[in-house]
């Protein structure tokens, strides 16, 4: 273990946030305390207080730093290009999630940031600017993050589980058992594969275009109604 020896020199926030991200990785979320963190840095426990209240406002900082390359994707310029943004921002978020250990768990458990905001503000707007409400647009938005954070949460998981104890199932009888499920699963792939991920990102898209057609096609039929009756009112 190589321990920084800081106790003599000022403590940096981004270097407590650097070594607690890499505990992080080391440890796990539940295995990171402040004590072991003091102790890497080569410092007692009350100096990190000069930075960070309480363990949450570390997490906080954490949460953060993991985010920022991913805040930092350019913005909705293209409406007609929507989906492919959406994509690309749920893709992006599974990668920054599982850029550490227990990432899901971190940043699910932290307090968004006002910079959080502000992107989803904008985020909202360049929807709206392609059709949809705005309702629509931060259901979408909440539906895709919701789905690519519920997915890693699964996919770490089960990198950690033991198979330890657990004898390996019968397929045969498996099969036998549970042919539709064993069906689907030879179309979707690993659970926690980027095939099962494509596939679901695709059905949560594939609804909120749906419901930007409906949309259109009311706002279309509500035209039609006005113009008709402006002309009967001639």
């Amino acid at each position: 273990m190589n321990i920084v020896k800081l106790s003599t020199v000022a403590l940096e926030k981004g270097t407590i946030v650097a070594t607690a991200l890499r505990l992080l990785d080391e440890l796990g979320l539940d295995g990171l305390t402040l004590r072991r963190l003091a102790g890497e840095l080569g410092v007692q426990a009350p100096a990190l207080y000069w930075h960070f209240k309480n363990k949450q406002q570390l997490l906080d900082a954490m949460a953060a730093a993991m985010m920022a390359a991913h805040m930092s994707r350019p913005e909705l310029k293209e409406p007609d290009g929507w989906r492919e943004w959406i994509a690309g921002y749920a893709h992006s978020e599974r990668a920054m999630l599982n850029s550490h250990r227990d990432g899901a768990k971190l940043v699910a458990g932290t307090r968004p940031s006002p910079e959080l905001f502000a992107r989803v503000e904008r985020a909202v707007a360049g929807l709206e600017s392609a059709g949809f409400a705005v309702g629509d647009a931060v259901r979408g938005l909440f539906a895709v993050s919701g789905y690519v954070a519920g997915f890693v949460l699964e996919e770490q998981a089960d990198r950690m589980r033991s198979d330890v104890g657990h004898a390996r199932p019968d397929m045969e009888a498996f099969q036998a058992a549970y042919p539709r499920l064993m069906a689907g699963l030879a179309e979707v792939g690993d659970p926690q594969g980027d095939r099962s991920f494509e596939g679901g990102l695709q059905l949560v898209l594939d609804g909120m275009e749906r419901r930007l057609g409906a949309q259109s096609t009311a706002a279309a039929g509500a035209d039609q109604v006005s113009q008709a009756e402006g002309e009967t009112a001639r």
